[in-house]
């Protein structure tokens, strides 16, 4: 038995009859606060996600510049990512997400006053893109890993992530439709005004929130003997996962996924209005249904008492992603599309929470904020990659066209590596 995959098992049995996924931010002072506070946030996140790529494909009228958007938004991910996680290692995490979200709302802000000044164009979206993916390269592992440092035992950490994840779907659920609103109301200025502001009550928290001791010296505070080079760090990263099957396969499903499924955000805006006939509106009730399913995954995930099969659950959302995707791309009616966009969002939450999960557990202390990065790698870098594919072959080939052909790629994926993920199973 591969020892990594025995710690997993290990690691996994010892939260076997642990408590329902749903008492954490009531047990937990820091979570509580730290979850509200992203709450918040993450709304006004969703809000300036959607008001974002409507105003980009009203200015654009096509499906490129909302692939390029996508690209400019997500690519420092891909590059900034293993980095980041090396100095999230050795700084200190807490000060980072407060710096990060610092940098996050006045970015939102700027999006604002040029937008409510009528000084917005796509240039100006794509410049303020790209300097907000600069700043999610190092807030999501930090924030990630972060989760580690304010749960009481180790063991609580598959039910932190999940309640992370009820807290970003809950967000996508409400943001979208907000959205709609403000947009149909007063503009989506008012969406990156609220976007803006939202950021205030989690950076307030980040200097309330005082994480677990023992655990925030380690972390933050080891000494690395033998590590004293960055770049060696990167690549003893890299060569863990490589190394540790279970966490290479996963991270490899997780970037297939980012590559062809997550950019059909970025061509919503296509369907909502050249094939359903509507506006902002619709936009917003199809982004809502992607939160809806999203808040159910999470659900599901919080009702759980153990990370046990998670490998399964991995694998089959997957599949289950490329299906809905052909499904989504051959609708003509508002009821179609929003069903399979529910399935979108409800496979795509268990996809992302279950490798987040997985990883946490099979991970050590001391390289989680490297192998965190190398998930934000996977899950968001490979993100401006497939949105700049998806508009530029959109373009050619339509945007139908071009999500079922991603969607049989996310098909053939799953069965592909299904037997690879397998050794967790075995074990047991």
């Amino acid at each position: 038995m591969h020892p990594v995959a025995q710690t997993a098992k290990t690691s996994m049995q010892k939260q076997l009859g642990t408590k329902s996924m749903t008492t954490l931010a009531l047990r937990s002072k820091n979570c509580g606060l730290f979850f509200g506070g992203q709450g918040i946030s993450l709304v006004g996140t969703w809000m300036t996600k959607v008001a974002a790529v409507w105003s980009i494909y009203q200015l654009g009228g096509s499906a490129l510049p909302l692939g390029l958007a996508g690209f400019a938004d997500q690519i420092p991910s891909l590059f900034l990512s293993p980095f980041a996680g090396v100095l999230i290692d050795r700084w200190n995490r807490q000060q980072v997400l407060r710096a990060t979200q610092t940098l996050s709302a006045l970015q939102s802000l700027a999006l604002a006053f040029l937008t409510l000044t009528e000084r917005i164009d796509i240039a100006s979206f794509l410049v303020l893109s790209f300097c907000q993916g600069c700043i999610n390269a190092f807030d999501v592992p930090a924030r990630q890993a972060f989760i580690a440092e304010i749960v009481d035992s180790k063991e609580d950490i598959g039910e932190a992530i999940a309640v992370n994840s009820l807290t970003i779907s809950s967000a996508r659920l409400f943001g979208p439709s907000l959205a709609a609103i403000a947009i149909s109301g007063l503009g989506a200025g008012l969406c990156f005004l609220i976007d803006g502001l939202s950021y205030l009550p989690l950076i307030a928290v980040l200097f309330i929130i005082k994480p677990k001791k023992e655990l925030a010296k380690k972390t933050n505070s080891i000494k690395y003997q033998q590590e004293t080079n960055p770049w060696q760090q990167l690549q003893q990263g890299f060569a863990y996962a490589a190394r540790v099957s279970p966490v290479g396969w996963i991270l490899l499903l997780l970037a297939l996924v980012g590559f062809m499924a997550m950019p059909y955000t970025y061509l919503a805006p296509i369907f909502a209005k050249e094939t359903l006939g509507g506006g902002s509106d619709t936009l917003g009730v199809l982004m809502a249904f992607a939160g809806l399913g999203s808040f159910s995954g999470s659900l599901y995930l919080m009702s759980r008492k153990s990370p046990m099969g998670l490998e399964k659950i991995a694998i089959g959302a997957t599949a289950i992603t490329g299906i809905s995707l052909i499904g989504f791309s051959m609708s003509e009616t508002l009821f179609a599309s929003s069903v399979a966009l529910y399935f979108i969002g409800l496979c795509l939450v268990l996809q992302v929470a279950a490798s987040n999960i997985l990883l946490q557990t099979l991970v050590p202390d001391e390289k989680r904020g490297r192998v965190m990065s190398l998930f934000a790698l996977a899950y968001l870098g490979m993100l401006p990659l497939g949105s700049l594919m998806a508009g530029a072959v959109a373009e050619l080939i339509g945007a139908a066209t071009t999500l079922s052909i991603n969607g049989g790629i996310c098909l053939l994926a799953a069965f592909l590596l299904q037997p690879k993920i397998v050794p967790l199973k075995r074990t047991r």
